[in-house]
């Protein structure tokens, strides 16, 4: 079936975050320690290494991934993985011509569905590790399905501090949540612990802060964020607000048309929204944007 990409431009642009800069502090402890917070500051990073203790340098369970029908690090020439090398193609050319295009923060990318069960998070994993695997992307892959969580569980990653920790406590540091994972290009970030106001949260100023920085400091860098559904939680819509490009995955033959029509008029206000047809039985057609994975979409 198809990927379309339909890009909606803003009627004005919205600035949700003030552009003031912060003093450096003359101590270097505390720069270390102030990569995010509450106002952006100008430290320059020159490596992700430098700031992830080695307690959150993980392991992903690559077996059990492949046996789940994910890609496979060993086998970079299978249907899955030349599908998503479409896939990904007009995201990263959005990226590399984000500016130019006028789309405000494209390297952070948001894939959601309409509802439970039609592949988001199996297709943000194999996204996060396609892009992981160009020579000069890196790839910071974040939970933000915080209700259901499952990119750590799929990943074989024992669960620990994530987004709402560091949402909820300012005492709590971009590097204390960030996990660098074997593939030397994917790091990422857990939901973290279930909260009652998870919602208040990922719509909080200091989630606003979050993307803007992530977006800004870290332009070589694909962030790509696992959301809940649209038409179940309020929170993928307050996602959506903050990224520049937004993947919705449709189970082929499952989801209704008017159910996807009432979730792209929630994306209304994005700079660019595409729709990804999962679980088809179509076969791939690297010359258009006609592909589809049928055994392999599930979420």
């Amino acid at each position: 079936m198809s990927i379309i990409e339909n890009a909606l431009k803003k009627a004005n642009s919205q600035n949700l975050i003030e552009k003031n800069k912060s003093e450096l502090s003359s101590n270097k402890e505390e720069k270390l320690n102030s990569v995010f917070v509450d106002k952006p500051v100008d430290i320059k990073v020159s490596s992700d290494e430098f700031f992830i203790p080695k307690d959150n340098q993980v392991s992903i369970n690559w077996a059990a991934l492949a046996g789940d029908g994910f890609l496979d690090q060993n086998d970079t020439k299978s249907q899955l993985a030349e599908e998503f090398r479409v896939i990904k193609r007009p995201l990263v050319n959005n990226i590399q011509g984000g500016e130019v295009n006028g789309i405000s923060r494209a390297n952070l990318i948001l894939i959601c569905s309409s509802l439970p069960g039609e592949g988001k998070t199996f297709v943000s994993i194999n996204l996060a590790l396609s892009i992981a695997n160009e020579l000069d992307k890196s790839v910071l892959l974040i939970d933000a399905d915080v209700e259901k969580p499952s990119v750590s569980k799929q990943l074989g990653i024992k669960q620990s501090p994530g987004l709402i920790e560091y949402l909820e406590d300012e005492k709590v540091t971009f590097s204390d949540i960030l996990l660098k994972t074997d593939l030397s290009n994917l790091n990422v970030i857990p939901a973290g612990k279930r909260h009652k106001y998870s919602t208040e949260l990922l719509s909080s100023q200091r989630m606003y802060l979050f993307a803007e920085e992530v977006s800004r400091r870290y332009k070589d860098r694909v962030v790509i964020f696992d959301s809940p559904p649209l038409l179940v939680a309020t929170q993928a819509q307050i996602l959506a607000e903050l990224v520049g490009q937004v993947v919705l995955v449709i189970a082929a033959e499952e989801t209704p048309q008017n159910i996807v029509n009432e979730s792209i008029s929630k994306l209304s206000n994005c700079d660019v929204v595409m729709t990804l047809l999962n679980k088809t039985k179509k076969e791939l057609d690297l010359y258009g944007y006609n592909y589809g994975y049928g055994k392999y979409g599930h979420s």
